[in-house]
């Protein structure tokens, strides 16, 4: 696949007008205020995984709606003092897997919060173990038109909402430094990352690699690949429903987030990617901090990978993400 987006002066320059609703904040503050209500706080159960050099706890937490989402927290076995933490989200189909397959971050210090994603967990790697238990009208197979014509029913307010509830949780765990909790993920784990960055403000870091779910309108205009291909496939279909869709996603864009995100950003995007095109990537990261009443930019760097397609940096992220982590958490 060829570069076919903007040119890189264009990409730098990209900050596009949204048709961000006049009540952004208000149904975010108040889907977030009406998740913390059914309160508790997370469960730990010890796992013996044979390992020495870490513990690993099965953790169940309330998301939205105080539905219970699992997770893995994995640690460093023998750590003094409160330990920062990182709260991973996962990438589009992929479940939290098995514990063993996450041992680079606490291998470096770092408390490793692996937040499973409600209703997936087939598509990739090692299983999941949450489901979602609300249903939807007519939607395609995927995720993306799931509740597509209200952004109340929509299947992300609930994800977003699981990952604001994931960094409370982490936060109420002896052990953990609150103060110190970054988030990070890669496709739609960098989304979730953009709208909890967003919606939890004094998170310490962010960190979305070649992120899914921003500028959602422009992805459909210049690409037909998965998943945002499901969007198109229903408007093909549903063709009567074109403003409400485009209603719904206005609230769940991450660019919007992003606006609002004061943490320290660290992106990456890859030129030939045409899952998530990096002008719906740039847009986000053009934003990062701009929201009118911020106390200006937050410090952000994005890292580009011109011969590459959604694969982005791949292994290649883990040094420049640990050199990030140590400087702002």
């Amino acid at each position: 696949m060829a570069q076919f987006d903007l040119s890189r002066a264009e990409l730098e320059a990209y900050r596009p007008e949204l048709d961000e609703p006049a009540d952004f904040d208000e149904f975010w503050t108040g889907t977030i205020a009406e998740a913390r209500r059914h309160g508790g706080g997370p469960e730990l159960v010890r796992v013996d995984t044979g390992l020495t050099a870490v513990v690993v706890d099965d953790v169940t937490f309330p998301g939205f709606g105080g539905h219970p989402v699992k997770g893995w927290l994995v640690r460093p076995a023998h750590a003094e003092g409160p330990l920062p933490a990182v709260v991973e989200f996962l990438g589009y189909g992929g479940g939290r897997g098995l514990p063993h397959e996450r041992l680079a971050l606490a291998a470096a210090g770092y408390a490793h919060l692996v937040m499973d994603t409600r209703g997936q967990g087939t598509g990739w790697g090692s299983g999941g173990d949450t489901p979602d238990p609300v249903g939807s009208g007519p939607a395609l197979p995927g995720v993306m038109t799931r509740g597509v014509l209200d952004p109340a029913d929509h299947y992300y307010r609930r994800v977003f909402t699981d990952g604001v509830r994931a960094v409370d949780a982490v936060r109420q765990v002896d052990g953990i430094d609150p103060a110190r909790v970054a988030v990070a993920g890669i496709s739609q784990g960098g989304g979730i990352t953009l709208a909890v960055a967003g919606l939890v403000p004094d998170v310490a870091a962010a960190l979305p690699d070649v992120p899914f779910l921003c500028h959602y309108r422009r992805a459909v205009e210049i690409s037909d690949a998965m998943p945002y291909g499901e969007i198109t496939k229903y408007l093909s279909v549903h063709r009567e429903h074109e403003d409400a869709v485009w209603r719904t996603f206005s609230y769940l864009d991450g660019v919007s987030f992003a606006r609002r995100a004061r943490a320290a950003g660290l992106f990456s995007t890859a030129l030939m990617d045409t899952v998530c095109p990096p002008s719906t990537v740039y847009a986000a990261f053009n934003s990062w901090g701009l929201h009118t009443g911020a106390d200006g930019p937050a410090e952000k760097r994005i890292d580009v990978y011109p011969y590459n397609g959604h694969e982005g940096g791949e292994a290649y992220r883990f040094a420049p993400a640990l050199a990030w982590l140590a400087k702002h958490v």
